[in-house]
């Protein structure tokens, strides 16, 4: 997958200079992606216009030359269950579920793993004690784990890290990590990472700076 990003510019942002914003720029799957910024200089936005969520902007972004904007709803469900997967800042689980439903329902949609998988998943994160609890019972910490195996039960091509570890201490960001760089690189996949600095010990091929 290659995703490019042509003089793209928020339309709530400032006509500041970026390495992004208002440049080319080009993603491409197999490489890791490191984007910071202190808060409110877009991190969330770029990879929400990334994943299809915003179209308020100018210029162009395209998937493998394909303009985003001219793709329809069943083609961006297509993506976004083989190719583009994403942990969420705000996680967006359903709190009515449970951990394993919340999981369940994204894993079915296109299988990668089996369910004994994600269960083993869960608890090489350590969570797997709560797997049948509510997911607004759960602390946040627990919730951002359940919402970084959401996201590895699918398939995909690149892997959008909204501040995935913000809530996590450092023994459970080394496990999460384990976990992220052994499903990228079983499917040769390429991630981005957002931060307001730390690389968490992830190895990238570009830095960027927004």
């Amino acid at each position: 997958m290659t995703i490019t990003l042509d003089h793209i510019r928020p339309h709530p942002l400032p006509d500041v200079p970026s390495a992004v914003w208002g440049r080319q720029t080009t993603i491409e799957s197999g490489a890791g992606y490191l984007v910071t910024a202190p808060s409110g200089k877009g991190k969330s936005t770029l990879l929400h216009i990334m994943y299809g969520l915003r179209t308020d902007y100018d210029g162009v972004l395209e998937f493998d030359g394909r303009p985003a904007l001219s793709m329809d709803p069943d083609q961006w469900a297509d993506i976004r269950s083989h190719r583009l997967a994403v942990v969420y800042q705000d996680l967006r689980l359903f709190g009515h579920l449970t951990a394993r439903q919340n999981i369940e329902i994204k894993r079915q949609l296109a299988p990668r793993i089996d369910a004994s998988r994600a269960v083993e998943m869960a608890t090489q994160l350590g969570i797997a004690g709560v797997l049948d609890q509510a997911a607004s019972t759960l602390s946040y910490g627990q919730r951002q784990r359940v919402a970084i195996i959401r996201a590895l039960c699918q398939p995909f091509e690149m892997l959008l890290l909204d501040e995935p570890f913000s809530h996590l201490d450092a023994d459970n960001i080394g496990l999460a990590k384990d976990l992220i760089r052994e499903a990228c690189e079983d499917q040769r996949a390429g991630y981005v990472l957002v931060s307001l600095g730390p690389d968490y010990g992830f190895s990238f091929n570009h830095h960027l700076t927004l």
